[in-house]
């Protein structure tokens, strides 16, 4: 084989419309991949979205039969996504919007979050040394693999 150049010009490359995934326990990736997609939404001057997954499994067949506590643990869940909404805005993204959603989250987000908000990137944390959170770094290499825009996980 002989030696072939390869002859391209660099193209910048920038998003127009950024989708966050953050955890109900704020894991320190989450935190930090949402602190890379606020950054990029800020630069790039794009809306951004903030979603969360309410993991129903994760409930004891009892807490599950039980209306309060699904309501509690939903509208804890909204007040965290209007922290994080709050948060991108006071940061200096003009249009940010907040999502919450149930079942499995790396599902959840390629198959009802991904095709309403229309992202081109989506930005997820991985799981770090810290094992007491499981959401996003799960799930992660699901939503790399099916996600039908790009996606870019941080550690």
């Amino acid at each position: 084989m002989g030696k072939r150049e390869i002859d391209f010009d660099v193209q910048p490359m920038t998003f127009k419309k950024i989708l966050v995934a953050v955890d109900e326990d704020d894991s320190s990736s989450s935190r930090k991949a949402f602190n890379y997609a606020v950054t990029l939404a800020n630069s790039y001057h794009v809306p951004m979205g903030v979603v969360t997954v309410l993991e129903t499994s994760d409930l004891s067949i009892y807490d599950s039969l039980q209306p309060n506590v699904l309501e509690q643990r939903r509208e804890a869940m909204s007040k965290s996504i209007d922290v994080y909404v709050e948060k991108a805005k006071n940061f200096g993204v003009n249009s940010v919007k907040g999502f919450i959603a149930e079942g499995k989250p790396g599902k959840v987000i390629v198959q009802n979050t991904i095709p309403d908000f229309e992202p081109d990137l989506l930005v997820c944390g991985s799981e770090t040394k810290e094992k007491n959170s499981i959401f996003i770094g799960s799930q992660a290499s699901y939503m790399a693999q099916n996600a039908p825009c790009s996606v870019i996980v941080v550690r």
